[in-house]
Formats: structure tokens, sequence, C-alpha cells
């Protein structure tokens, strides 16, 4: 039997918020989940001016606790935070949409565990699949229905991902414009940048080759511009039968911390191009 997974939006507070920037208003909103168990999502609008006419700027935003707070210089995340706080600002009127989505959504002990086996040598992408997760484990639907409570239905988005412009669009939401939201990459950040453009398909500009206008995502390894079966997948597999990283070893203990969201799925649900289980239907109050 298939699981439905059915969920409830609701609008929590709102209230001013005065930045560097300018005022904005910060809007809370929870996703109430059932899908055989409960569980809550949060989300934070933050919100300058009349959104309801035409296209405003959007920002889809997860958080960077070591690049927002502690300062990081691995990530360009709390660059592309300011620079849309800016553009927002600047134009008087748009919004960032800021999810609790550390990591791309593995969260943060798991990210630090990243950043370890990148220390070590692998890309991000090919830590995250070392620990058991997908290369992005990121869910969107939170963000089209809050656009959604907010009547908008159109947007200019600031992304350098075109995976969030296929999920906005997947879910009812139209992006008429992706416009560029690139930090400029120092040497710490910069071959976390190029494996983003390079095997995750962003947007960027780091002197290397476009990647293709299409491009067909592995089905094994969700990685762009390979095939049914992909070189990742088997540098993957050659990776864990090494004993130098103990890869298994932590791909075992991550999946049993990590037990659902991210992974294949082993019975009938029906998941999403980002492993999710994908929702039936939803309920908006």
């Amino acid at each position: 039997m298939t699981d439905v997974c059915t969920w409830t939006l609701w609008r929590i507070a709102s209230s001013r918020l005065p930045t560097r920037w300018g005022m904005f208003d910060a809007i809370g909103f929870e996703r109430d989940i059932s899908n055989g168990t409960r569980r809550v999502e949060t989300a934070l609008a933050i919100v300058m001016g009349d959104l309801t006419e035409g296209a405003p700027l959007l920002r889809l935003h997860s958080q960077c606790f070591t690049g927002e707070v502690l300062g990081s210089l691995r990530c360009d995340c709390h660059d592309q935070l300011e620079m849309a706080m800016q553009a927002i600002a600047d134009e008087g009127r748009g919004l960032v949409i800021y999810e609790y989505q550390e990591g791309r959504g593995i969260g943060l002990m798991a990210k630090l565990e990243a950043y370890e086996l990148q220390d070590a040598g692998l890309d991000t992408v090919e830590a995250n699949h070392a620990l058991g997760f997908k290369a992005d484990c990121r869910d969107f639907e939170l963000s089209a229905a809050i656009l959604r409570d907010l009547g908008i239905k159109r947007v200019r988005l600031l992304s350098n991902n075109p995976r969030k412009a296929s999920a906005l669009a997947e879910n009812g939401i139209e992006v008429v414009a992706q416009l560029a939201c690139e930090a400029a990459p120092n040497p710490h950040s910069l071959a976390y940048l190029r494996t983003k453009k390079e095997r995750m398909g962003h947007a960027l500009s780091l002197g290397t080759a476009s990647a293709p206008a299409r491009q067909e995502i592995c089905i094994r390894c969700d990685l762009v511009g390979w095939r049914t079966t992909c070189l990742a997948c088997a540098a993957m597999v050659t990776t864990e039968t090494s004993s130098s990283l103990s890869v298994r070893h932590r791909s075992n203990s991550a999946i049993r911390k990590h037990p659902s969201r991210c992974f294949e799925s082993s019975g009938q649900e029906k998941r999403d191009d980002f492993g999710h289980v994908r929702s039936s239907g939803g309920r908006f109050q």
C-alpha cells in the first residue's frame, strides 16, 4: 500500500524586521506533515513591499549556520543571502524564503561529516553519497506553498540553481526569469563552487566550460551530465571499497542516524526528483 502524505500550512506570526537593508516583514510558517508519523517543518518569509503585482524578486535560501553565523569561507551562502537582501531593497519589493535545510537538507552534523570527507579529498557530491545521501536532499514544496499563501503566482528567481526553478514550476509557480546570484569565489570555496557548476548544473562563471542547456540526470546518483549509468556511480563503488577513508563504515552509520528522507525508496512510496515522498495532495489553512 502506498503511504498518503497530507499536510497543512499554518501562518504562525508576523512582525516588522528592521535590517541594514531597510524595513522588512518577517512571516513565520509551519507545515504540519502527516505520513504515518507527524513532523513539522518551518520557514520564514522575509518580505518587502507589495508582492501582488507583477513578478517580485524571490530568493529561496537554505540555512547555513557555518557560513552565516560562523563566517565560514567554504561556501557562498552568506554572500548570496546578503546579495539577495540588497537586490530586494534596491528594487523596493521582493522576498526571501528562508528554509531550515542546512547542508542541502542533510543537517548540521552530517554537513560536518561531509566537510571531513572533503578535507580528505572527496568533493561535496561524493561526500554526500559516501554518507548515504543524495547530492541535494532539499524539498521546495514548502516554499511554493508559502508563495501561494501570499498570493504570488509569478516570480523572478534569484538563483544559480536550475532545480529550484524546476521545483517551483512543478508546484504551480511561474518563473518568468532566473537571475544570477553569484558570489566571487575565494581560495576556500573555489573547488566547491566548481563542483556545483560541473556536477550539479549551477549557472556559475568560474572560467570553466558552461554546462549544457539540456542535461540528463543519472537515475542512480542524481548528478547532471551523465546517462543512465555514470562514471560517478562507478567511482563511488570504488571509493566505498577503499579502507583509506573508511567510507563504508561512515555510510552505514549515517544511514542509521539519518534514516529516511533523503534516500532511495525501498517501498512503494512515490518520490520526486529530490528523493522525497511526493504528496498526493495538501491542505492549506
